[in-house]
């Protein structure tokens, strides 16, 4: 059986990707497909910021493309030493708050300790930061991108902690999208299942995937990654077969394994 990844490929020096690997444990053949593209934006901005972390409480992280928006930064030979001199030591005495596995090992790629990475969205985050800061702290700096969603901010600004956003990149639709989706229809046919992992996917695919699956729409499971990525799908008009337990390849695979099986009584989640 095929499944459709609307995700980009893990780096290419790091191995096969986690995804396809775990689905063809269960002998499901899965397919990427890029979805997104990104732009960074205010990058000195976010580097003079972090060069004064005695402004703030900690750090807070909901996608990897922030890590990235950092890792740009460090490439400059300057700011890489005076990270490594410094920054990186007086920002470890305070928490870096994360969501999921893949944002968590960006985190300790820049030498940060993560925390928090168990939480899987942005909701159960938000709850984990609440229980570990106190009101009127100094405030927390949160590097993010135009199409955050306000779930994380909204808890935090309740339970009166303050955040700092400021916007590191600007999504956009992949320019192949809709030709890899075409190719793939017509070579692969309609996949078994469909599997989104992030509202902005919805958002770009959807229509496409829509009008290439016809009427034979309803045999496809439709997959989510998380939460978030669900409610949108849902939003759109769309039965959600299955939704990830927590944003990993393992969890992924095993809820499509299952959804995929004939006769499931477990119905929608």
């Amino acid at each position: 059986m095929k499944v459709l990844l609307l995700k980009d490929p893990k780096d290419k020096d790091s191995g096969p990707d986690p995804y396809i690997k775990e689905l063809g444990s269960y002998s499901l053949e899965a397919t990427l497909i890029p979805v997104l593209s990104f732009e960074f934006t205010s990058l000195e901005s976010l580097f003079e910021k972090l060069s004064h972390p005695e402004c703030y409480g900690g750090l807070v992280f909901t996608s990897p493309r922030a890590l990235e928006a950092i890792k740009i930064c460090l490439k400059e030979k300057s700011k890489k030493e005076a990270w490594s001199k410094s920054l990186k030591q007086m920002w470890n005495i305070k928490p870096t708050y994360v969501v999921g596995k893949a944002t968590a090992s960006l985190v300790e790629e820049i030498g940060l300790v993560p925390q928090g990475e168990k939480a899987g969205n942005a909701e159960k985050l938000a709850e984990y930061i609440c229980s570990r800061e106190k009101p009127n702290s100094s405030a927390l700096l949160f590097p993010c991108g135009a199409l955050k969603r306000e779930v994380l901010p909204t808890v935090l600004r309740e339970e009166g902690i303050p955040l700092e956003s400021l916007t590191v990149y600007q999504t956009a639709q992949h320019p192949d999208l809709q030709e890899s989706l075409s190719c793939y229809f017509s070579q692969e046919g309609i996949p078994a299942s469909v599997v989104f992992f992030s509202p902005s996917g919805v958002k770009f695919c959807l229509q496409h995937i829509q009008k290439l699956s016809g009427d034979l729409i309803n045999q496809v499971k439709f997959a989510a990654i998380g939460p978030s990525t669900a409610e949108a799908l849902r939003g759109a008009g769309i039965a959600v077969s299955c939704t990830a337990a927590s944003p990993t390849a393992q969890d992924l695979a095993a809820a499509i394994h299952a959804a995929l099986q004939p006769h499931s009584c477990s119905g929608p989640h």
